[in-house]
């Protein structure tokens, strides 16, 4: 299970990823040092020694989330999967 912990009062992630017991050998890693922002979770993992990425993201009535990705300029090879969820 990969989520974001936070001690400030109001900033805790909504948004959570399981990774199935039996893919672990993929390696699996939550990347806060790409995407910093609450509500996405930016997962690498290797597979033949290639780095691919998940990317989950919750996203609110205001759409925050997709104006912070429209914003930030980032680029991401190997993107094999983008889930996400709506109020």
């Amino acid at each position: 299970m990969f989520t974001r912990t936070s001690h400030i009062e109001n900033n805790y992630s909504r948004v959570l990823t399981y990774i199935n017991i039996k893919l672990t050998k993929l390696y699996f890693s939550l990347r806060k040092n790409i995407f910093n922002y609450k509500d996405i979770n930016l997962i690498s993992f290797f597979n033949c020694s290639i780095m691919c990425f998940i990317i989950n993201v919750y996203s609110d009535n205001q759409q925050s989330i997709l104006k912070y990705l429209k914003d930030t300029e980032i680029n991401l090879n190997n993107i094999l999967i983008i889930t996400g969820d709506h109020e």
